[in-house]
């Protein structure tokens, strides 16, 4: 599958990915497809050419989190990770980077802690737990939330906030309704740093990534 992978044009991106990056997406995949025609934990079938679109589409979003993301290890948050995907592939492809997998459902979480030890990803950390849970438990603390087909804009905004740093980002990977979205976002308390398209190689599915930011409110003096 490693040669089905370059077929679609990984290479493509950009990322200079060596041949055991390729070898550990590939174990992924494999993984993925075996764990989900018992576990369902996808609605990806098998190991086709959908879900290998899937991944690219995931880690289309590495060069812009480079550009955005300051330090050497940024601590970042995937919400509602389901079968891995972005933070497996990220997690892969930027071993210095620090991710933290939250997912409320166990099948899911037992496959992502399956992958990390086959994988031996030791920078990443799954949580079994709701959203709301780890905000109360590890307020203000990532640098960096991520989502992929979560929920909708607001709503993962919403949730995103308690988690962040003052400073913090929200990458949320959006399609065409991406504008229609945006229109349910208080832009009173965010900003939007970057709308970005994607190249996905192969397929005229359109992909953007949007960078936002919270706005800082400044407390009002009591009389």
């Amino acid at each position: 599958m490693s040669e089905g992978l370059i077929a679609l044009g990984i290479e493509d991106l950009g990322l200079n990915l060596g041949p055991e990056n390729i070898a550990d997406l590939d174990i992924f995949l494999h993984e993925m497809g075996r764990w989900n025609q018992v576990h369902n934990l996808t609605a990806i079938e098998g190991e086709s050419e959908s879900i290998k679109l899937h991944l690219i589409d995931s880690i289309a979003v590495l060069p812009v989190m480079r550009r955005f993301l300051e330090g050497p290890s940024p601590l970042i948050a995937d919400l509602g990770s389901g079968g891995g995907l972005p933070a497996i592939p990220i997690a892969i492809l930027q071993s210095e980077w620090r991710l933290t997998l939250i997912e409320a459902v166990r099948k899911k979480t037992a496959f992502l802690q399956h992958i990390r030890g086959k994988l031996k990803l030791h920078n990443i950390t799954v949580l079994s737990e709701r959203v709301e849970v780890v905000a109360v438990q590890q307020s203000g603390v990532f640098d960096a939330v991520i989502s992929r087909a979560f929920t909708n804009l607001a709503r993962f905004l919403e949730l995103s906030l308690p988690l962040l740093k003052p400073n913090g980002l929200v990458f949320a990977m959006k399609s065409k309704r991406a504008d229609e979205e945006m229109q349910d976002v208080n832009l009173s308390q965010w900003q939007l740093i970057a709308d970005i398209p994607l190249h996905i190689p192969h397929t005229t599915v359109e992909r953007r990534l949007l960078v936002l930011s919270p706005i800082k409110i400044s407390p009002t003096l009591s009389e």
